[in-house]
């Protein structure tokens, strides 16, 4: 539909309602006609179902305050198919062919086209194009988003790895290209006029939006549904594909792939990925934020005359650490630069926990020196500062 056409319309002569009708009896006027009208209630009547079009349309435009505005701007420019003068000219009005304003089939456009003319200022004004209300306003769909799930081993977690994964998402239906027609030729929704959504509730400039029941948001019917999509124009599909899971993660994180999801409809964008990751324990190191944790055993005279021990890091070569005399048992080191990798690239540190190793069993030899230890060391009592502490509480 032209331009030309919407401008000459009488949209409130459609609905029935005076120029000054407002948004509420715009509403009802509207819902009273499309009731009668609906297709589904005169199956079988092409008038009817035009009429309807011609219902739903004046609604699109006299329902949105915006929209309405700008008709009543245009309609007041070209009142009646003439052109007004205003103050500065002789007075009153004077006719002519609104085609020459618009172009049409005689101008530089071409048949389809506005020739250059005001028709170009006006061309998107109700948001149509030369080819017509269903062509503009069957919008692009967004594709769903997906949720998967990944279980790695500890250090695939701590230095990030490529992973399959295979899903199923909801994908163009191959058999009907996506259409739900199985003939691919699916009509418009009379309901929503193809936009996918109908508008409920409000007042004033006020108004809310729901995806159309009729077409499911598509915007389009199926005259013949699709056997393998029922006519919805997706069908579910598996596919695999590697994805790269970043160093650092931690257990139950949920990682977010922007685009990596459902594609989508009619040039829509793709739908998120969601991956939530699992990782399982290591028998030797844990996980404390970007640190990683080991705990080491030594020896009595280890922590009581000090020495180095050597210590394992993740696949990595052992660390020397040196340590004091009189390290007591729980004490915590650090070998930085050991630990998970951050978000900027560089690494947490290793924190490694001395364990005093106790042996269960002592020969004759190790027995008779610590019963020299013991001797030499009688009139200590390690726990002498415990039951001071215990008295002053």
């Amino acid at each position: 539909m032209s331009t030309k056409d919407f401008v000459e319309k009488d949209y409130y002569k459609v609905l029935g309602v005076p120029k000054d009708a407002t948004d509420a009896e715009i509403k009802k006027a509207y819902r009273k006609l499309a009731r009668e009208n609906h297709p589904d209630a005169n199956k079988g009547d092409t008038k009817a179902e035009e009429r309807f079009k011609e219902i739903s349309e004046a609604n699109d435009i006299l329902g949105d305050p915006k929209k309405r505005k700008e008709y009543d701007d245009a309609r007041a420019l070209f009142g009646n198919g003439g052109f007004r003068a205003g103050p500065g000219g002789a007075g009153g009005t004077f006719n002519f062919d609104l085609g020459d304003l618009f172009g049409g089939a005689q101008g530089p456009a071409g048949a389809g086209g506005f020739g250059g003319g005001l028709g170009d200022v006006f061309g998107g004004l109700f948001n149509r194009g030369a080819g017509g209300p269903a062509g503009a306003r069957t919008q692009p769909r967004r594709g769903q988003d997906i949720e998967s799930e990944v279980t790695l081993s500890f250090t695939e977690a701590v230095d990030g790895a490529t992973v399959p994964l295979r899903m199923s998402s909801q994908q163009p239906c191959k058999a009907c290209s996506g259409t739900g027609d199985k003939n691919g030729t699916p009509r418009v929704c009379p309901t929503c006029v193809g936009t996918g959504q109908v508008s409920r509730g409000g007042s004033g400039s006020f108004s809310l939006t729901d995806p159309c029941v009729d077409c499911k948001g598509r915007g389009l019917i199926a005259e013949t549904p699709c056997e393998v999509c029922k006519g919805s124009g997706r069908a579910k599909s598996s596919r695999t594909m590697q994805v790269r899971i970043p160093a650092g993660v931690s257990d139950g994180q949920r990682i977010r792939l922007r685009g990596k999801g459902a594609p989508g409809e009619r040039g829509g964008p793709g739908g998120d990925l969601y991956v939530v990751v699992h990782v399982d324990t290591h028998p030797v190191f844990g996980r404390k934020d970007d640190n990683l944790t080991v705990t080491v055993p030594v020896s009595f005279d280890e922590a009581a005359l000090g020495g180095e021990i050597k210590v394992p890091t993740l696949g990595g070569p052992a660390v020397t650490l040196k340590l004091p005399a009189g390290t007591p048992n729980g004490r915590t080191m650090r070998a930085r630069g050991k630990g998970a990798v951050r978000k900027d690239g560089t690494r947490g540190d290793l924190l490694v926990t001395v364990e005093v190793a106790v042996p269960k069993e002592l020969d004759d030899k190790a027995r008779e020196a610590l019963e020299t230890y013991r001797e030499a060391t009688a009139g200590e009592d390690p726990r002498a500062e415990l039951f001071q502490a215990a008295k002053g509480a």
